[in-house]
């Protein structure tokens, strides 16, 4: 039951990664753009949650550099830390 419970905050967790990734590669494309009304109430909660985890693991994890370009690693070693947070919860017998 808790294991369940863990997995489905887990879950949503996951999903708010992922419409923090819908929000900043939006930005990328379109840099004029700037959420307004709900969207940017949604995008508010969407960043407050993501943004304490995503900034330790950027202390921890320096950007990898491939000549011009830094790819941030932090978010991917997050998401990754969830799926496999979401399985163990799974998995657990209680």
């Amino acid at each position: 039951m808790i294991g369940q419970i863990l997995a489905l905050v887990l879950n949503l967790y996951f999903f708010v990664l992922i419409a923090r990734l819908v929000f900043d590669w939006v930005q990328v494309f379109a840099r004029e753009w700037r959420p307004k009304g709900p969207v940017l109430v949604l995008a508010n909660g969407v960043y407050s949650l993501t943004d304490p985890p995503l900034r330790a693991l950027r202390r921890v994890i320096p950007p990898l550099r491939l000549g011009g370009v830094a790819l941030d690693l932090g978010f991917l070693v997050l998401i990754i830390a969830v799926g496999i947070g979401r399985s163990l919860a799974l998995s657990l017998p209680f």
